[in-house]
């Protein structure tokens, strides 16, 4: 049989010797072989800092997202071949899917945010705003983050072989840092095909994905202080690799996915008829069968009112009976196998601890009728729902059967519930069914710093909820004490995690020259050209419009007053205005000092301005009292190129009075066309 190659250095290794086999988890069969002997670590890894880095950050964030875009959209036209090369791995075409489309919706999530989210024009990141670090703005202290010259190597479970590489690999390319794929080795032929498609759409600078086919051999001996390590898969693992002698001496990042004894609690309102408790019963269930249970974040223990746990085990176990188990090619079949006969052997073993605790409800670990399959040669297993009598045997919020299995534990006070879903030691996640607010929120403060994610399931959100512990790109993604202590995913978080943050001192003259950001105090140029007449090519930052003084009157402010309806008194009377603390009398609007403002600086004829898209940050910092001169200052701040003809401006705008004192400071967005006139 043949041995998988690893993909480093830019071509296709295969590694020598037998290598170790890769089971179809429905027939037995062999489908190949994983060996990384004569793979050269150290060069991979060189490969990658050496090649694929600096490619990476030649890019723009914009032009990152459009590779991840156009990657996410190719990896979707092969998703039936996919498809098809899962089922062997045991997964129902349900099961695929919520891996496959998955990872590959964390892609385009990912290149959607670094579109919308990131500077477009820049590889460097702004953390917050400048803080003046002197009296007189000349010295200022600005976060950024840039990427770090490593590499991000991923060690992913066999439980999502698509998913797990993909959502690693998505935050780590948009930061500029090329990644190392080492797949677990059930399920590394599907992870492999998906490495493949990846090279063979020609789409990314090379060095900035390689993959290994096997053991990691010495691989962690060279990781640097610019590598990072992501790991999914067991706590032992896990605390092994953290602990290796280079990860400890040289402080790599390591960021931990472990397995969970993840808790969903019934409110004591959910009983039987209410449509929460349906859907807790639903969604145990499904937590038990989807990806034969597993997944990291599945219910392991259900935790149910004492006077609710006859009702949740019979209708439970009513849905797990009509649970069709076999092979995942069946269209009647909704659970498949696990993924091999060790794993499925592993359960088998774990379940023994929890036996001598708990009783089963339903389910037989030995033995289970399958469709269109061979039960002893495929990984099959039934869904075992069990019961503990004593909610606080060690036992069963410490051992983890890593398959369809579920614990129904009894609590009798809200206290006690949030007292037992601790026990976990830490969570992916956690789930809360219940109809009551109050209650939901005593629960979610009581377990949050136990957990990562927290759903609140009820009648309002159900028909949008994604469900218990599926993954969203957009949220963290891991959890506190035994469930690893670090996170993926997370949005731009999980960009950040795989660049450095450093606290830049300077002037603002060198601060906006390293951000590319104008900064409050550095150089405007003021020129006979509005800047609204330049478009996005001729535009520079710092760029500045002066214009004024416009005088408000009385008249301006009870004008403005009756045309909106804002009558607010400090606009209004003048004796109420007076006894204001703030106020000496009658205010203008602040939104009418906003309005001058924009006629002052706007220029009206067409040209390449094509938008006014927001204002951001406003803050109003001085009354503006009848006979003040207001005066506006509009600098081109930052300025964004985006797909098409245009781009995005953005503003810093100051409107002064006659004593230079800031009585408005805010942010002005506008879309520019990219050249003008028009093409």
């Amino acid at each position: 049989m043949a041995v998988l190659p690893s993909f480093v250095g830019g071509s296709w290794t295969p590694g020598s010797g037998e290598g170790a086999p890769m089971l179809d988890a429905v027939t037995g069969e062999e489908i190949a072989r994983l060996s990384t002997a004569g793979v050269d670590m150290a060069s991979a890894l060189a490969h990658g800092r050496g090649v694929g880095g600096p490619a990476l950050r030649e890019l723009t964030f914009a032009q990152r997202a459009a590779l991840l875009k156009a990657l996410g959209s190719f990896l979707r036209e092969q998703r039936e071949e996919l498809y098809a090369l899962s089922a062997r791995t045991g997964a129902t075409l349900g099961d695929s899917k919520f891996d496959i489309d998955g990872g590959i919706g964390v892609v385009l999530t990912y290149a959607s945010k670094g579109k919308r989210e990131l500077p477009a024009g820049s590889s460097v990141i702004l953390d917050g705003p400048a803080e003046p670090l002197g009296k007189g703005g000349t010295f200022l202290g600005q976060h950024i983050w840039t990427p770090l010259q490593g590499v991000a190597v991923q060690i992913n479970a066999f439980n999502f072989p698509v998913w797990g590489p993909l959502e690693k690999f998505a935050p780590a390319f948009l930061a500029g840092v090329p990644s190392l794929i080492k797949p677990a080795s059930p399920t590394a032929y599907l992870t492999h095909r998906l490495v493949e498609l990846i090279v063979e759409s020609g789409l990314l600078p090379e060095g900035s994905v390689q993959f290994i086919a096997g053991s990691p051999g010495d691989l962690f001996d060279h990781l640097t202080e610019q590598d990072l390590v992501g790991f999914t898969g067991s706590a032992s693992t896990a605390a092994k690799l953290r602990t290796h002698p280079t990860v400890v001496a040289n402080a790599v990042r390591f960021t931990a996915e472990a397995d969970s004894l993840n808790c969903s609690i019934l409110g004591p309102d959910a009983e039987p008829g209410t449509p929460e408790f349906d859907l807790y019963v639903k969604a145990l269930t499904s937590e038990m069968t989807v990806k034969a249970g597993q997944k990291c974040t599945a219910i392991r223990r259900a935790l149910v009112p004492n006077t609710l746990l006859d009702a949740v085990a019979e209708a439970a176990g009513a849905r797990l009976a009509k649970v069709v188990v076999g092979n995942p090619a069946n269209p009647d079949v909704r659970m498949g196998a696990l993924a091999g006969l060790e794993q499925r052997e592993e359960v088998r073993r774990s379940l023994k601890a929890l036996t001598d605790v708990a009783t089963i409800v339903f389910g037989d670990p030995e033995h289970v009728d399958v469709v269109d399959a061979d039960a002893g040669r495929g990984a099959f297993m039934s869904p075992v729902l069990l019961r503990a009598d004593d909610a606080n045997r060690e036992e069963i919020h410490s051992v983890e059967a890593f398959g369809p299995v579920s614990t129904l534990i009894g609590y009798d006070t809200v206290a006690d519930a949030i007292a037992l879903a601790a026990r976990g030691k830490g969570s992916l996640a956690g789930s809360i069914v219940t109809a009551d607010a109050d209650l939901a929120r005593r629960i979610v403060l009581g377990v949050a710093p136990w957990h990562g994610r927290l759903l609140v399931l009820e009648r309002d959100d159900a028909a949008e909820s994604t469900g218990h512990g599926s993954p969203l790109p957009n949220l963290v993604h891991g959890g506190p004490g035994r469930a690893g202590g670090g996170e993926e995913l997370g949005g731009l978080r999980g960009v950040h995690h795989h660049m450095q943050r450093t606290a830049i001192q300077a002037s603002p003259r060198v601060l906006t020259a390293i951000t590319g950001q104008w900064t409050a105090g550095a150089a405007r140029d003021v020129t006979d050209e509005h800047p609204f007449r330049k478009s996005l090519a001729d535009l520079r930052v710092g760029d500045t419009v002066i214009a004024g003084p416009r005088a408000i009157r009385l008249a301006d402010i009870d004008h403005f007053a009756d045309f909106t309806g804002d009558t607010f008194y400090a606009h209004t009377d003048e004796e109420a205005a007076a006894a204001n603390p703030f106020f000496d009398g009658r205010v203008a609007h602040g939104y009418l000092v906003v309005s001058f403002a924009a006629g002052l600086f706007v220029d009206p004829e067409p040209g390449p301005v094509l938008a006014n898209y927001g204002l951001e940050n406003l803050r109003f910092l001085t009354p503006a009292y009848p006979g003040d001169e207001l005066t506006v200052t509009l600098t081109a701040k930052a300025i964004t190129p985006r797909e098409g003809d245009y781009g995005e401006v953005r503003w810093d705008a100051d409107v002064t009075k006659q004593d230079g004192s800031s009585v408005a400071k805010y942010d002005v967005l506008t879309l520019v066309a990219k050249q003008w006139p028009a093409a």
